[in-house]
């Protein structure tokens, strides 16, 4: 009688093993024994080609270039603008500082508007201002001025559409390094996704979920006084009397659980 050629043998040449229950290798697929059938037993080219493709990874930092100009900075975790979307070094990060593309190059119409904003800055200048100050109707045109020149400079989430957008010159806690920003928000957030949306885009801490930190509050321009998270910004601009307005200046702060607002908001703004 014939013998039965049950099983099959180990591929590795010094083994050659016949194993009636034999292993085949999910990467190589090679045929091996019970000991050979793992990947290192065996030296599975498979295994040690995809190694060499991978880059190590162990003790190797990646970096992210500054692409202003000749600058060589780089840093660990990527800074880009929210204007350009480019990548930059510290040292580069606001648009001023690497003369960011979206502002040096204005379209005509923008520095038509740019332009007429200028001689009513002007003239404003050369107008003596009263002793008395400033009531709701003159702040409201203050901030139609101010409106025009922040839609040629503020940033914010650009899926918000134009309808539904409010521009604020965004004054920042005493411990920032830029003293304002131009921002704009979707009328529809309440005012803690407003300060969320600050805190993101100034690089700013946010420890408003803590209990016992001291939490980011936005501050009337006017009184100082500390506006609820959960209100809707729309709400806040038609207030019938103390409104915000679209165009107009806005205080974000670091205060205790106690606060109710700031003693001084000329600390923050110049009031004439």
């Amino acid at each position: 009688m014939a013998e039965l050629d049950i099983g099959k043998h180990c591929k590795i040449k010094d083994c050659n093993r016949q194993d009636f229950l034999p292993f085949t290798c999910d990467a190589c697929s090679g045929v091996f024994c019970l000991e050979h059938r793992s990947r290192e037993s065996h030296s599975c080219p498979q295994e040690q080609e995809q190694v060499q493709r991978e880059p190590i990874v162990s003790g190797v930092c990646t970096s992210h270039p500054c692409t202003f100009q000749e600058c060589k900075g780089k840093e660990l975790l990527p800074v880009i603008c929210r204007c350009c979307e480019k990548h930059f070094c510290l040292a580069h990060r606001h648009p001023d500082d690497h003369k960011c593309e979206k502002l040096e190059t204005p379209k005509p119409r923008m520095a038509a508007t740019k332009e007429l904003v200028q001689k009513i800055v002007e003239s404003k200048k050369s107008t003596p201002l009263s002793g008395r100050r400033k009531g709701a109707k003159n702040s409201a045109t203050a901030a139609k001025v101010a409106l025009m020149k922040l839609k040629m400079c503020a940033c914010g989430d650009k899926a918000i559409p134009q309808v539904e957008r409010a521009y604020f010159n965004v004054f920042l806690p005493k411990e920032s390094k830029d003293c304002s920003l131009p921002l704009f928000f979707c009328t529809k957030w309440t005012l803690g996704k407003v300060i969320d949306s600050v805190a993101s885009q100034a690089g700013l801490k946010n420890n408003n979920n803590i209990l016992t930190a001291k939490k980011l509050r936005l501050c009337h321009p006017e009184t100082g006084e500390v506006m609820k998270m959960d209100v809707p910004l729309l709400s806040l601009l038609d207030h019938p009397e103390l409104p915000l307005h679209n165009g107009g200046n806005i205080i974000l702060e670091y205060l205790d659980n106690g606060d109710t607002g700031l003693d001084d908001v000329r600390a923050y703004i110049a009031v004439p």
